[in-house]
């Protein structure tokens, strides 16, 4: 094994005993807002529909400006039954089971912390995931939003990533049906939505008994509400905004948007909406933004909202999930598989994890908030990482 290298600024990671041997570690850096961060994960139970002959199911968690109680520990990245999915597949890293602390790793977030104090309504905003990946993978993000006074909502969806329900663990579909898939991932956002409205106004909204922390349905301002996924997630975001008025403002993470598996890029929104892509994509590899994919472009012209097209021309797919953060902690411990980095891209982790921060940030403080970013008018010398695509 490699000597520990902290990778990302601000995110030391100590490396942990296992199996007699020093297995890697990662952290995640800070959230970078002025509030604290809280969060709870809920059961949402939606009994109108199917799958796999039971109620259709959605695990959420909600994450928020807090105030932290002294001493509490914070909760874990990756719960115990994704960290032992994780370590039992380490060979998708090229690794051994034990090789990686997948365990020991911590959000910023305390369970079910107090709600920061005061009358102010926030924002809302849902996330949603990569196909395959957990929620917990778009963590960096969350974070950093709920820091700067969002609530933030980050889904999964039955079937497309493994999952920890209250009674049991389930793994993704082996072959999913994509355009099937993508309809499940609209209805469990629009699901989400209605449960979200009835937990504002006081409500259980299923037989869980999900209850929210004091003031927290209070502060939350559903008339002001966004959504933003990276891959799957950023071509949800967009096809759940064709037919729900709910959602003011969407962001695409590099998600292709094939017109098989959903409409977005035949009809486009009439809201705002960003996409962010990077790297290359296609058959010919050619930069991941409208000006060269089809149906990007398509997505682009048939739009009448407000948009923009940002690239990020050293990043790649995965530069848009947590991995970018945590696969070169883990590789300068111990090397992993040439073409895994590759998809980070060469994009510096921190570099790239501060532009997404600032443009995420700035969209829905835009126009979720009505304050007017200037970040968005043009490229900025700030992040020469990005540029505009007009």
């Amino acid at each position: 094994m490699l000597a520990l290298a902290a990778v990302v600024s601000g995110a030391p990671a100590v490396a942990a005993e296992a199996g007699g041997e020093r297995a890697a570690a990662f952290a995640l850096p800070e959230p970078t807002g002025r509030y604290d961060v809280g969060t709870l994960e809920m059961r949402l139970v939606d009994e109108e529909r199917l799958t796999g002959g039971r109620a259709r199911e959605v695990m959420v968690s909600l994450w928020y400006p807090a105030r932290h109680r002294p001493g509490r520990a914070p909760v874990p990245y990756l719960n115990a039954e994704l960290a032992g999915h994780y370590d039992r597949n380490a060979a998708m890293l090229g690794l051994e089971p034990g090789d990686v602390d997948f365990a020991s790793a911590e959000t910023h977030a305390q369970d079910r912390a107090p709600v920061f104090p005061g009358r102010a309504e926030r924002p809302v905003v849902l996330y949603s995931p990569g196909g395959g990946n957990p929620r917990a993978f778009g963590t960096t993000l969350v974070e950093e939003l709920a820091s700067r006074g969002y609530i933030v909502v980050a889904m999964d969806h039955l079937g497309q990533a493994p999952i920890r329900f209250p009674d049991r663990f389930e793994l993704p579909a082996d072959s999913p049906d994509m355009a099937a898939a993508m309809r499940e991932r609209v209805a469990d956002v629009r699901f989400t939505l209605d449960q979200l409205e009835l937990l504002a106004d006081g409500g259980n909204p299923d037989a869980g008994g999900n209850r929210l922390p004091r003031g927290l349905g209070a502060a939350m301002d559903l008339s002001h509400t966004g959504m933003f996924g990276h891959s799957m997630g950023g071509f949800a975001s967009a096809e759940t905004m064709l037919d729900e008025p709910r959602i003011d403002a969407g962001i695409n993470l590099d998600g292709s948007m094939n017109p098989p598996y959903g409409e977005a890029a035949e009809r486009g929104v009439d809201r705002p909406f960003m996409l962010f892509g990077a790297g290359v994509s296609g058959p010919a590899d050619e930069p991941h933004n409208h000006l060269y994919a089809p149906e990007w472009a398509s997505f682009w012209h048939n739009s009448t909202g407000w948009r923009r097209d940002l690239y990020l021309a050293d990043g790649e797919h995965m530069s848009f999930a947590d991995l970018q953060t945590f696969l070169p902690q883990i590789d300068a411990q111990i090397p992993l598989d040439e073409a895994l980095m590759a998809s980070l891209g060469t994009v510096d982790p921190a570099r790239s994890l501060a532009v997404q921060r600032a443009y995420v940030t700035a969209f829905f403080d835009q126009h979720l908030r009505g304050r007017h970013q200037p970040l968005l008018d043009a490229d900025s010398p700030a992040y020469p990482e990005v540029t505009f695509v007009e």
